[in-house]
Order: C-alpha cells, then structure tokens, then sequence
C-alpha cells in the first residue's frame, strides 16, 4: 500500500474511532443547510485525543513539507481549523493568521487575523470540505490581502463534484488526508456499516441536496 493509501485509512480509522464521524442511514443527521445526511463529521474532537492530534499534524506537516517548502505562512479557516492550523504552524515553524466567515462588525472589522503581508505565500489548513464555500471564502480573503495561495490541506473531504468544480474555477490545489469513499471502506472493513448500507452512502453523496426527501 503506497504512503498516502495508507494515510487514507489510517485518518479514517482515527475518525472512525472517536467518532469523528459518525454514520447512521436510519436516523439521518439534518445539516445547517437543510440536508439530510447519512454521515456526521465533527474533526473537532481530534484536538481531544493527542495521539490523533499528533498524527494528523505530522501528516499535515509532511505535506507542506512535500509540496510547499518555502511558503510564508500557514493559515486556518475558522473556526474548526484554528487549533491544528496552529500545531501545523509550531511545527514547521512558520507564522500563523486566521480567516474569519466573514469581518468583524466591530473594531479592526479585519477578516484575517494575525500579521500577514502582500507579496506572501500561503497554505491553507481546513477540517473538512463539503461544497467548498467557506473554504474558499477564505483564499479569497487572503488573495484579496495580496497573497499567493500555494494550496489548501483538510483532514476530510465528502468529494461533492460541486466542490471539485469550485475548487478548480479558482484554482485552489486542495489535497486532503482521507475521503469518503476510504471513510465508507473503512466502516465496511471495520463493521461499522453493513455492505447493504454501502450503495445508499454512496447514492447520497451523488445528490445529498435530494437524499431522503
């Protein structure tokens, strides 16, 4: 199995493990957007286990390190990326900021927190990835401020084309630790779906905006 494979289901079986993400066909979760979901992703709860923690820092490093090895800044879209943006940072040792939904009303109204400067490169650490908006709300932000975005890294993606084609209208590199086609194969291998759950996950990932109406 090549190294990022690996990585794949290793990062799922994390997930999977402190119930990060949860899987339920019967009782479907309902989104902020009104969508019915199979599937919940809380990445957050990785900052409460320090041997996941540790593990998805490492391979974030290890992707900076791979594929930007001399950008400026690391930068986390709020708030769910904030903490292990800031890990990813220490570790590498670079500067950190922020990225707000959206200004603040009051204040420095800023959008970016933190001390960034035109001409600069950028990576951007994310949690997860569903349509794309907010995540690249953020590089616009921060393209906005004069910065080159090198690319975006999150701990999961639900692959919705929608998100794929926005990602490549901007032109935003994305690479993420695990998906979810290795999240379902990951519950199967571990019995935490059924294989006659599997086509239903699958069929939902396809229209989530139709699933279980």
């Amino acid at each position: 199995m090549d190294y990022k494979k690996d990585t794949a289901k290793k990062t799922a079986e994390a997930l999977l493990q402190i119930q990060a993400v949860k899987l339920n066909k019967k009782e479907p979760y309902t989104w902020a957007s009104g969508w019915k979901s199979p599937i919940y992703c809380d990445n957050r709860k990785t900052l409460s286990y320090p041997s996941v923690r540790t593990y998805i820092r490492q391979q974030f490093s290890n992707i900076v390190n791979e594929l930007y090895p001399d950008v400026d800044v690391v930068a986390g879209v709020a708030t769910g990326a904030i903490a292990m943006g800031v890990l990813v940072a220490q570790e590498l040792g670079k500067p950190f900021v922020y990225v707000r939904p959206d200004k603040k009303s009051h204040g420095m109204k800023n959008m970016i927190e933190g001390a960034i400067s035109a001409g600069q490169t950028v990576v951007v650490i994310e949690d997860l990835i569903s349509t794309g908006g907010s995540s690249l709300r953020a590089v616009e932000a921060l393209r906005d401020a004069g910065c080159e975005v090198k690319g975006m890294i999150a701990i999961f993606t639900y692959g919705f084309k929608t998100a794929e084609d926005a990602f490549a209208e901007q032109h935003v590199k994305l690479t993420t630790l695990t998906d979810y086609n290795s999240m379902i194969q990951q519950a199967l291998d571990s019995d935490y779906v059924k294989e006659s759950d599997v086509e239903s996950l699958k069929e939902w990932r396809l229209a989530p905006d139709k699933w279980g109406i």
